[in-house]
């Protein structure tokens, strides 16, 4: 998508999502598959959908109201600093863990 999900709407989709925007807060994206925001993520992003647990989130601002992979489910934490670099969340052990984008790192 190359567009900016703005407040209230809500995007499904069956497999992997590329927005190429920012996806803003009050907005929600449902995938199957990854999500991969080119911009801020500050809305409710759930990936594997269908039950993936090897689904990913990454976006350049990782900043979600609600996280969800598969369903393990996280809130970002309120008051603290945010990264000004872009990180991908995944499920490890259990938990959701967000990392920086690292390009030569395999996830």
């Amino acid at each position: 998508m190359r567009r900016t999900v703005r407040s209230g709407q809500i995007i499904n989709y069956p497999g992997n999502i590329v927005i190429i925007g920012d996806v803003n807060a009050g907005s929600e994206i449902y995938a199957d598959g990854n999500i991969i925001v080119l911009g801020a993520l500050k809305g409710y992003a759930h990936a594997g959908f269908g039950g993936n647990s090897k689904a990913i989130v990454a976006a350049f601002y990782l900043q979600p109201e609600i996280l969800q992979i598969a369903n393990v489910m996280t809130r970002s934490p309120e008051g603290s600093d945010k990264p000004q670099y872009p990180e991908v969340a995944r499920v490890k052990g259990g938990t959701i863990i967000v990392e920086p984008y690292l390009p030569n790192k395999f996830i």
